[in-house]
């Protein structure tokens, strides 16, 4: 049995991996979640992640979660370039900081502005206060300048000379709060210049494929059934989660 990968493309961990193991032609099954369905709360998907949350990796009999333990697998599995993570432990030490920190910062912090914008609009039919939207914004703009002034600095990536986890982790959320019509990065010359060398260091067009379904989200309201039980569902847990 071949590794199978849980991902929905417009979650941006799940985007991590599918960039990754595609750009290292990692060989995989493509086994499609639909959070919008709802299908995370599948029985069946359950067994495989009982937390309910994508990616989800399946490799013969082992099972994980968690994009950051995925992607770490996956390069010391199938001995990816050493750049991606690297043996150096002071590099790979810079890596592992970033991935540490950015759970509850640049991850949350554009999570909670798409969700803003975008999501919790159209599952509550109800637009955002200004100033929790304000609050969104300003909070994400501190994380952005914690990750230019110390992680970044003056390097072309964040662990040095080469692009690494740590940067790829970096854009694909950074590029979430761009499906609302956002660029996060606007009047940022040193990360808009940062966001283009990753883009090419995996590749554009693998780039812009894997976030192509993610462009398409100004569109939630056409196809999303807010009174459905697992949109209900959603809902509740998104508000909990962001507040």
């Amino acid at each position: 049995m071949g590794l199978e990968l849980y991902l929905d493309l417009h979650s941006q961990p799940c985007r991590a991996v599918y960039i990754f193991t595609k750009k290292n032609n990692i060989a995989f099954e493509f086994k499609l979640v639909s959070l919008l369905a709802g299908q995370q709360f599948n029985e069946e998907f359950g067994k495989v992640n009982p937390l309910r949350m994508v990616p989800a990796l399946k490799d013969g009999d082992f099972t994980t979660g968690e994009s950051v333990a995925i992607l770490k697998y996956l390069a010391c599995k199938y001995k990816t370039p050493d750049h991606w993570y690297p043996a150096d432990l002071q590099r790979r030490a810079r890596v592992d900081e970033y991935l540490a920190w950015q759970h509850t910062t640049i991850r949350y912090h554009g999570s909670r502005l798409f969700m803003f914008r975008s999501l919790l609009p159209v599952l509550t039919g109800q637009p955002m206060p200004k100033d929790r939207m304000d609050e969104a914004v300003e909070d994400l703009q501190t994380s952005i300048q914690i990750l230019e002034d110390k992680f970044l600095q003056d390097r072309p990536y964040i662990a040095g000379q080469e692009v690494s986890l740590a940067d790829l982790v970096a854009l694909v959320e950074l590029m979430q709060p761009i499906a609302t019509g956002f660029d996060p990065l606007e009047g940022r010359p040193k990360l808009i210049e940062w966001r283009e060398r990753v883009k090419c260091a995996v590749g554009k067009e693998l780039f812009d494929e894997a976030h192509a379904e993610m462009m398409k989200d100004k569109e939630l309201s056409n196809f999303i059934d807010r009174k459905s039980p697992a949109m209900q569902q959603l809902a509740k847990s998104l508000q909990k989660r962001f507040r």
